[in-house]
């Protein structure tokens, strides 16, 4: 059987596959050569994915003999999932596996804009020794609030509780007595809008729906505090960046970390890349060399799973 994989797999969960005897096809560039995609895609039995391959019906009917997808991630927001359904075919994100490596890299972003090091470095370079200027602030006793409390908002809270940090959250689908409150003492709070008051950092992990997209845009920027940021590891499109852009020059917040876009990669003439306090990164969050190794076996695993006449754990459809 055979194996398509259209966007960037850690090697060693290609080599699993091959192992089981399957044809593995990779080119990390073929979510954006279309044409050459669906041309390719009806001679393959597995199609395995990240966030940029649009797998809508057009694919979906030239994927004649597709038994699966494996998607290399979490995000579902570029798989037409009801279009899967009604095909049979069942899609299989990378459960939790990058979960570790989300939840640290919103550490990091605390930190930096707690202690911004780099900028210390550099300005030390030029020849300056500005002590008061890089007098940072303790992330103890600081408010996080979390927008959305599943699974990597859960190890966020861990790692902030470590730092003496007041977790707070905001999520309609979490229950009084689910894990994230329970276990890791998130006070969950009943709006939106009371969280974006009370945080001094607030984090984004819910998926893009309907419901979530600009959900954070110019009704409530002006509701945070003047020196919170925002930092979205999730999707680009639940914050507004046009209402971001406009909140941090007028000093309505102090900046944010943007690790996704509404479009990726970024456009030249963005003017998200003209503001400093704006920080971005290349939708890396869940990138770090174990998330990589882990989510590519997961999907090796659970993909040979379903080719072998099983059910995946992972399935979502």
């Amino acid at each position: 059987m055979k194996i398509l994989v259209t966007e960037l797999m850690w090697e060693d969960g290609m080599e699993e596959l091959k192992r089981k005897g399957y044809t593995v096809d990779y080119d990390m560039e073929l979510s954006r050569k279309r044409k050459e995609l669906l041309e390719l895609v009806p001679g393959y039995d597995a199609l395995i994915v990240r966030n940029e391959t649009r797998v809508d019906t057009e694919l979906l009917d030239a994927a004649k003999n597709t038994r699966v997808i494996g998607r290399l991630g979490v995000g579902l927001d570029n798989i037409d999932l009801n279009a899967c359904k009604a095909r049979g075919i069942p899609v299989i994100p990378a459960r939790n596996a990058n979960a570790t490596s989300v939840a640290e890299y919103v550490m990091a972003a605390m930190l930096d804009a707690s202690r911004p090091l780099s900028a210390a470095d550099a300005d030390v370079r030029r020849g300056n020794w500005d002590r008061k200027f890089f007098t940072g602030s303790e992330l103890n006793n600081r408010t996080l609030g979390l927008i959305g409390m599943g699974e990597i908002a859960n190890r966020v809270a861990r790692r902030a509780n470590v730092f003496g940090m007041n977790v707070i959250g905001y999520d309609p689908f979490v229950a009084p007595f689910d894990h994230v409150i329970q276990e890791t003492h998130v006070r969950p709070v009943e709006t939106l809008d009371e969280l974006l008051s009370e945080s001094d950092f607030v984090s984004i992990h819910v998926p893009l729906t309907n419901a979530t997209r600009y959900l954070l845009n110019h009704e409530n920027f002006p509701l945070m505090k003047p020196h919170a940021h925002v930092i979205n590891s999730a999707r680009g499109g639940i914050i507004h960046e046009e209402d971001l852009i406009e909140a941090v020059q007028l000093k309505q917040i102090a900046g944010a970390y943007l690790d996704v876009l509404e479009k990726e990669p970024v456009q030249k003439d963005s003017l998200l890349t003209k503001v400093e306090s704006i920080r971005l990164s290349p939708h890396i969050a869940g990138l770090t060399v174990e998330a990589q190794s882990r989510t590519a076996m997961l999907i090796a695993r659970e993909v040979d799973k379903v080719l072998g006449g099983g059910e995946s754990i992972c399935a979502v459809v």
